[in-house]
């Protein structure tokens, strides 16, 4: 495995904005790993700038779930890889859930540790270099919905995960990267 950094925040903190700029800095192409999905005319258009923002050299890869398998139908063919975000990937599997309303935690929690452990297989069997984001969701209020306190911590959980075998973890404030770790 070559490094993975971690790049945590809150909404438009610039976790993307400066993901870019560091892959970007490395002068090669990059593999860009898509999570989100276009539900309404919103997200179409958040999509399509993002989509703008990234050179035509780029690969992307829209993988809004099941990233095992989206790498073995396109594996990654460049030296960074920037996954954004762990934060629509988490929301895109609570969504797939037969019944969300009625998951517990533990249902919730295995299907993320399923798909979190083959991103993690695939970052330790890859040499390229992985930037992945995602929001921090510990630094708010407890959700005052059920559905909204399974995502919280699913996604808590998740982020715990991606910082544990993180070689570096930023958080973003207003578009500046603290180290963490």
């Amino acid at each position: 495995m070559a490094i993975l950094t971690f790049i945590l925040g809150g909404a438009r903190s610039g976790k993307s904005t400066h993901a870019l700029r560091l892959a970007q800095a490395y002068g090669q192409p990059v593999t860009f790993i898509a999570t989100a999905t276009a539900g309404d005319d919103d997200m179409r258009q958040r999509i399509q700038r993002h989509q703008a923002e990234r050179p035509a050299d780029w690969q992307t890869i829209e993988a809004p779930w099941d990233l095992a398998q989206c790498f073995q139908q396109e594996p990654i063919r460049h030296p960074v890889v920037i996954l954004d975000c762990l934060t629509m990937l988490i929301s895109n599997l609570l969504m797939r859930l037969p019944d969300p309303e009625k998951a517990t935690i533990d249902d919730f929690q295995a299907v993320i540790d399923a798909e979190i452990n083959s991103l993690e297989t695939a970052i330790r069997h890859n040499h390229a270099d992985w930037f992945i984001i995602s929001n921090e969701v510990g630094l708010g209020v407890v959700p005052a919905f059920k559905l909204g306190r399974l995502y919280r911590d699913g996604l808590g959980r998740a982020n715990q995960h991606i910082a544990s075998i993180a070689d570096h973890v930023l958080l973003m404030v207003a578009g500046l990267p603290m180290q963490v770790k």
